[in-house]
C-alpha cells in the first residue's frame, strides 16, 4: 500500500499503474525479534528505461520514511528485465550512493513530486 501510490517520474501514472510495483513483488521476511527484511523486485516499463536508477530512489525514500517498523531494505530489478540491471540494484542499494542523490536539489525535488500522497 505503502509504494502503490509512487508516480513515475515521467508520465502522469502511478507505479502500480503501470505495474512497475505490483503486490507479489514486495516480500516481507522477519529477520530478528521487531525487525523485518523488506525486499521489492521492481520492472521497469522498458529494458532500457533511464529512470529506473530514479524510481528505485523513489521507493527506497517513501519506505525508508512510512515503514512502522525497523527494517533492512533491499530493491532490486526484477531479474532480466532490464539491460543494466546490476549496475542499478548495487547503486539503489548503497547507503552513500542514495545519500549523495539526495543532496542533489533538482533529484531531490523529483523524488519528492513522486512520492508525494495523493489528495
Amino acid at each position: 500500500d505503502i509504494i502503490r501510490t509512487i508516480r513515475d517520474p515521467e508520465k502522469p501514472n502511478t507505479l502500480e499503474e503501470l505495474e512497475v510495483v505490483t503486490e507479489s513483488c514486495v516480500e516481507v521476511q522477519e529477520i530478528g525479534e521487531e525487525e523485518y527484511l523488506v525486499i521489492i523486485r521492481f520492472t521497469p516499463t522498458v529494458p532500457h528505461c533511464s529512470l529506473a536508477t530514479l524510481i528505485g530512489l523513489c521507493l527506497r525514500i517513501k519506505l525508508q520514511r512510512c515503514l512502522p517498523f525497523r527494517h533492512k531494505l533491499e530493491i532490486y530489478i526484477s531479474e532480466g528485465t532490464h539491460s543494466t540491471e546490476e549496475d542499478i540494484n548495487k547503486q539503489i542499494n548503497d547507503k552513500e550512493r542514495v545519500a549523495a542523490a539526495m543532496e542533489n536539489p533538482n533529484l531531490r525535488e523529483i523524488v519528492e513530486q513522486c512520492v508525494i500522497e495523493p489528495d
